[in-house]
């Protein structure tokens, strides 16, 4: 099994190189990204072959999920309104926006109405959240390629699980089969030490699905909860250390997708989204009911167009 990285010496290490070769023949650090854009004038990145929507829609909303903290029936009152055709119809409002991709689980609920929207003719480009298990990191992974995935990535949750529980071997194993599969193969996480291990060791992500958000909100975590946020019950942080997490990806020379990048609705957009894609994120995954949409796409064009203090370069 994989021995973990020691975090302070692998720091060390990569920080001093961070100016070196591996930036060579990266876009150097600026205010603007690469000015390529797409319907709506919604600014684009690339993740190999892919051409992505710097905004990206997230899809817990269609499958019914919520971060909700102490409300309870925020779950079923997702599913009520997220009904099928009102998911058809908010998905044909992205596109419509310049949003050409969302990231969401492989249940059969997102599943079933994606192939009617692309049957329809919608193009809009799924990105799979992958949830193998360390005993079997094919069956879930191949199923999301077979149904339409245009990318899969370890889920976040998973990666922070498999690196505590000393599966950390398993992680490259699954980005390896996934980019076997013909499609990028990315990795997912909450804890940095998972994609602090994963450059450690080479296990040459496509990409990587990593939280960041300020901590400029009322419920964010307070001194006696701890720094355990996979084990938060109170469930209102998803970024423990987002002045490590800019700093360390700083010297990652691949695309990063920043998620829970509004604390899951605490923080708001025009916030949020300076704030990652200021500390480095090269595409943003939000979570938006149809009401939501426009708003947060002109929010990123505007914050695109204006963005003055980024320091890592764009990598996507």
């Amino acid at each position: 099994m994989a021995e973990q990285v020691d975090r302070r010496r692998f720091l060390q290490t990569s920080m001093a190189a961070a100016a070196g070769a591996a930036y060579a023949a990266s876009a150097a650090p600026g205010a603007n990204p690469p000015p390529a854009r797409g319907a709506n004038g919604m600014p684009l990145g690339q993740i190999k072959n892919l051409k992505l929507s710097r905004l990206i829609s997230g899809g817990n909303v269609i499958s019914g999920w919520a971060h909700a903290r102490d409300l309870i029936y925020m779950h079923n009152l997702m599913d009520h309104y997220n009904t099928p055709e009102k998911v058809l119809e908010t998905l044909a409002i992205l596109e419509e926006n310049g949003v050409n991709t969302i990231i969401a689980d492989p249940r059969q609920k997102p599943m079933d109405i994606f192939k009617k929207h692309w049957d329809r003719g919608g193009k809009i480009q799924w990105i799979a959240e992958g949830h193998p298990i360390p005993e079997d990191i094919k069956t879930n992974v191949k199923a999301s390629v077979d149904w339409g995935a245009s990318a899969v990535y370890l889920q976040g949750v998973i990666g922070d699980r498999w690196l505590r529980e000393g599966h950390v071997e398993k992680l490259g194993e699954c980005v390896q089969y996934i980019k076997s599969l013909g499609v990028p193969g990315g990795l997912g996480a909450h804890l940095l030490d998972v994609i602090i291990n994963a450059e450690a060791l080479g296990f040459e992500a496509d990409f990587y699905v990593k939280t960041l958000h300020h901590t400029d909100y009322w419920s964010a975590r307070r001194p006696d909860q701890g720094p355990d946020v996979v084990g938060n019950k109170m469930d209102n942080f998803w970024e423990p250390t987002p002045e490590k997490t800019i700093e360390f990806m700083k010297t990652v020379n691949k695309p990063w997708i920043a998620f829970k990048t509004l604390a899951a609705g605490a923080i708001r957009p025009a916030s949020g989204f300076k704030y990652a894609f200021e500390g480095g994120a090269d595409f943003i995954c939000v979570g938006m009911f149809d009401f939501q949409v426009r708003e947060d796409a002109i929010i990123t064009r505007k914050t695109l167009d204006e963005l003055k203090n980024r320091s890592r370069p764009w990598c996507a």
